[in-house]
């Protein structure tokens, strides 16, 4: 079976276009190679997937030739330990990290307003 059909079948990507477009764009590996949308796919085969700042790590573990409910997608892989721990702990640092803020920008004060209009000639 086409990884990019495996992808879409198992619910990783909407359409099947995505996914053949994010196995084209190197976000997928097999067995730790970048490989292209027709490569087949077997039960066994570690599969790497890049989604945002996730990478999700999975072993197939079925094939569908068709896209059927979530509850059975969710059969046709097992996530590693270590794929999911690391993401947990990425999940982790997002939620907790310390909002970016650039200095100065924003709504101006009424100090930085009245200062304004004096340079206007108001």
């Amino acid at each position: 079976m086409r990884v990019d059909k495996w992808l879409w079948a198992a619910r990783f990507f909407k359409t099947r276009s995505l996914a053949a477009e994010a196995v084209t764009g190197g976000k997928v590996e097999v067995n730790g190679e970048r490989v292209k949308p027709a490569r087949a796919v077997k039960v066994g085969e570690l599969v790497s997937v890049r989604l945002g700042p996730y990478t999700h790590a999975v072993v197939v573990r079925g094939l569908s030739e068709s896209r059927g409910p979530a509850s059975v997608a969710a059969t046709l892989y097992e996530e590693t330990a270590e794929s999911r721990a690391a993401r947990e702990k990425l999940a982790w640092q997002l939620k907790f990290a310390a909002p970016v803020m650039d200095a100065g920008t924003g709504r101006p004060t009424k100090r930085d307003r009245r200062d304004m209009e004096r340079m206007r000639g108001r």
